[in-house]
């Protein structure tokens, strides 16, 4: 029976950080790099696990998204990944309803960049049909290439936000979304 435990990043033992590194390799076949790991931790980690074995994760990570000019503490998403032997069976959702407990508890917005919307939409998801902005230290630089990959999870104080407005998030080390 799969079992979901929700622990911050200095919980996490070094062997379970480790078997989900190991899990995000296999899951996103070699695409996922250090920069990615390092945007998976420092937040929340729901993590599933069958017989001792980590077989799916999602994490999720304190930034701040701007939607127009109003800024919204936000519950960002990072390393949702389930083993490919398990797919389909749940468990990645199992996970996101961790991680979407926390963005409703601790935040007013969630947010994600993905290519799968199918699997983020029927949990309640909507894909950003604004254009979005990173936030450098010289201004608002647009990406383009990032305007069909951002969902949001609306909700409290964010129910009402236009999905058409434009969105911004601060800039990173690799992918800034």
């Amino acid at each position: 029976m799969p079992r979901v435990e929700v622990l911050r990043t200095d919980e996490v033992s070094a062997r379970t950080l480790a078997e989900i590194r190991a899990l995000m390799d296999v899951a996103f076949e070699g695409e996922f790099d250090d920069d990615d790991w390092d945007h998976t931790l420092g937040g929340w980690h729901a993590v599933v696990s069958d017989g001792g074995v980590v077989v799916a994760h999602a994490a999720v990570v304190a930034r701040t998204l701007h939607v127009g000019d109003r800024p919204f503490p936000a519950g960002y998403v990072e390393g949702v990944a389930t083993s490919p032997g398990r797919q389909r069976e749940g468990l990645g959702s199992l996970a996101m309803a961790a991680v979407d407990e926390i963005i409703q508890r601790d935040f007013e917005l969630g947010g994600l960049g993905t290519g799968e919307w199918a699997f983020y939409e029927r949990l309640g998801w909507e894909r950003w049909r604004g254009e979005t902005f990173v936030r450098t230290d010289g201004g608002l630089v647009r990406t383009p290439d990032e305007d069909d990959g951002v969902m949001v999870l609306r909700f409290g104080p964010s129910t009402g936000i236009d999905l058409t407005a434009p969105i911004a998030c601060e800039a990173r080390p690799g992918d800034d979304w």
